[in-house]
């Protein structure tokens, strides 16, 4: 091949990429047509499954087993060669996660320890090559998603405790490592890896960024690099989303707003300062116990009933809830974890209809509960704990004022009708005197003409 001819090929191949740059340095940058389109599938879904699962989970202490037990990278990652997860069985993680009602799973791909849980050519710090298990997971994951109709999303760690070229930020400081490589070595080397997470697994429904906020307060932002990052991923996979996990203000590129362990708009934990966005689809991270990653000791899980309730909670304001569940070293699902799966299965095969698909734009969260709608109806989602707690005559108002008539409203899936008036202010509403206390979300049903 000629000189020109290669030279030509190769601007062929980068034009994409180069389009795309283009794109996002231009002010008032819109997601494509092909984004747009993913943002409507994702919010449809409204419930997912997180997985953290790395060589951390020997260690049975979380995700954070490097650092919080003092140790150096070098003698962490001797772990890996122990690693074999006989009971690995993607088939049935995929088949518990759809059982449960979720929609996709977002695995992480690597974590803060660098750990690759793929075969990666750009390092042989990963899961074929440095463990006797010799096997890629995600390549099996994403088969069984395929197969059984999960979509499948990868979080990625932006930071890393044991690469000399990475970053150094407030975390991972006594791994060893000393910080003498070059930054361009290691976002060569984060490019390299996120182009064999879209081109080798199929169809990414989401790169989940997380470690943005791994520097010290009132430090000048690190550059990331996202305006050569975020316009790879798109130029790859043009209907792939992103998210990043730094609890800011979304930047430019992201096609997610990512709330951890908060639900949008209620910040208890205190760590987003970006406020909600009203453009992006939300989403709420949060665990069944109180850890990430596998923590034997860890066994104060939420009851299925509270889970329940912060799922309809999170599409109650118009977000998806990505549940985590942190498997063991043998590859296996916690038995409590796959219990409230199952509990959460059950509940949704009933009741789905008033969660997926639906929005919840027309009425904020009441004492009672929370909304959601799709098409000419609303489903009041009534908390029994806090009707008894917040109302003493049995009705509820429902401060509605879209204009549109009401037709009937009854107990979701019931013929009985229940008594109710409606004003300029809102829809008023009597319960039902033998409304249970035992359900964790007792749904009525408005029906507009």
């Amino acid at each position: 091949m000629s000189s020109i001819r290669l030279r030509f090929s190769v601007f062929l191949l980068v034009l994409p990429f180069l389009t795309a740059v283009s794109l996002y340095a231009q002010k008032g940058y819109g997601p494509s047509p092909e984004i747009r389109e993913a943002q409507r599938r994702f919010r449809d879904n409204r419930f997912g499954i997180f997985i953290h699962w790395g060589i951390y989970s020997m260690y049975g202490q979380g995700e954070w087993a490097l650092t919080y037990n003092g140790l150096t990278h070098e003698e962490y990652s001797k772990m890996a060669g122990g690693f074999y997860p006989a009971a690995f069985d993607a088939a049935e993680w995929v088949s518990a996660v759809k059982a449960s009602g979720a929609k996709y799973i977002c695995i992480t791909a690597r974590h803060h320890d660098g750990f690759s849980m793929f075969d990666s050519s750009c390092t042989g710090y990963d899961i074929v090559d440095a463990t006797p298990f010799k096997r890629d997971i995600l390549a099996e994951l994403a088969s069984e998603c395929r197969r059984q109709g999960i979509a499948l999303h990868f979080y990625y760690s932006l930071i890393d405790w044991g690469r000399d070229d990475a970053p150094r930020g407030r975390t991972g400081r006594g791994t060893g490592r000393t910080v003498t490589g070059s930054p361009e070595t290691y976002f060569g080397f984060m490019k390299c890896q996120l182009k064999e997470l879209l081109t080798n697994y199929g169809e990414i429904g989401c790169i989940w960024f997380d470690g943005n906020w791994d520097h010290e307060d009132g430090e000048q932002p690190y550059d990331w690099r996202y305006d050569e990052i975020y316009p790879l991923i798109h130029s790859i996979q043009p209907s792939c989303l992103i998210g990043n996990n730094h609890h800011i203000t979304p930047y430019p590129g992201e096609d997610i707003q990512i709330f951890e362990r908060d639900i949008p708009g209620e910040n208890t934990a205190g760590w987003h300062s970006g406020g909600v966005s009203a453009d992006l689809p939300l989403e709420t991270c949060q665990t069944m116990n109180g850890s990430w990653g596998y923590c034997m000791a860890d066994q104060d899980y939420k009851s299925a009933d509270e889970l329940i309730r912060y799922l309809v909670s999170t599409a109650g304001r118009d977000a998806n809830l990505l549940l985590n569940v942190g498997p063991q070293p043998d590859g296996n699902i916690p038995a409590a974890a796959l219990e409230r799966l199952a509990r959460i299965g059950e509940w949704m095969a009933v009741n789905g209809e008033t969660v997926y698909g639906t929005r919840s734009t027309l009425v904020k969260p009441q004492q009672w509960g929370v909304t959601t709608h799709k098409d000419d109806r609303m489903w009041l989602h009534v908390f029994p704990d806090e009707v008894f707690r917040h109302v003493s005559d049995g009705i509820i108002c429902v401060p509605y004022r879209g204009g549109r008539k009401v037709a009937s409203v009854k107990p979701f899936r019931s013929d009985n009708a229940l008594s109710f008036r409606q004003y300029e202010e809102g829809i008023f509403i009597t319960l039902p005197e033998d409304m249970p206390r035992d359900v964790p979300d007792y749904i009525v049903e408005i029906v507009f003409r």
